[in-house]
């Protein structure tokens, strides 16, 4: 018997989906980058991960609705800044619509332009190496030529719905 050519219709509603996907914890970054015209752009995002160690390579998504898609598809670099414990107020500030986010917030100036969060647990430089465009998102790999971690940082984690800190077990 031939395997199917497709997947079947969901049994569950978008909603379940959603809650599903929730339970598994994250930790959370803010993306950011410059426009051609110097504006920065960034938002929040729980959808990274590794990819490969050799070439060094991390992957991301981002609705094909976000005001940022074109901005963040045609620049070169852009950085992933993974959040400490005590940044959950720019986690929300950078994941809403619209608003002044970049007020106030300390950075530095990465490749290509891309602020560098102060204070992050992590940061990750990328070269925009290549975008695939799956569903209502667009997954942007990223190869990184820099990244730093600062030591002794707690992490700010996403778990259905709400923020945490982590607590070693």
């Amino acid at each position: 018997m031939n395997p199917p050519r497709q997947a079947q219709p969901p049994s569950f509603s978008p909603a379940q989906f959603r809650a599903a996907l929730g339970m598994f914890a994250t930790g959370v970054t803010i993306v950011t980058a410059r426009t051609a015209d110097g504006a920065m752009v960034g938002l929040t995002a729980n959808s990274f991960n590794s990819v490969s160690l050799q070439p060094p390579l991390v992957l991301w998504s981002l609705a094909r609705a976000a005001g940022s898609l074109q901005a963040f598809s045609a620049g070169s670099h852009y950085a992933v800044n993974i959040l400490a414990a005590d940044q959950k107020a720019l986690a929300e500030r950078f994941a809403l619509k619209g608003g002044e986010r970049w007020a106030g917030v300390a950075f530095t100036e990465g490749l290509g332009g891309a602020p560098l969060l102060t204070g992050a647990a992590a940061t990750f430089e990328c070269f925009n190496r290549s975008r695939y465009e799956e569903g209502d998102h667009v997954i942007f790999v990223g190869e990184v030529e820099r990244c730093s971690a600062r030591r002794g940082a707690s992490p700010l984690l996403f778990h259905g719905g709400r923020f945490y800190t982590e607590h070693p077990l």
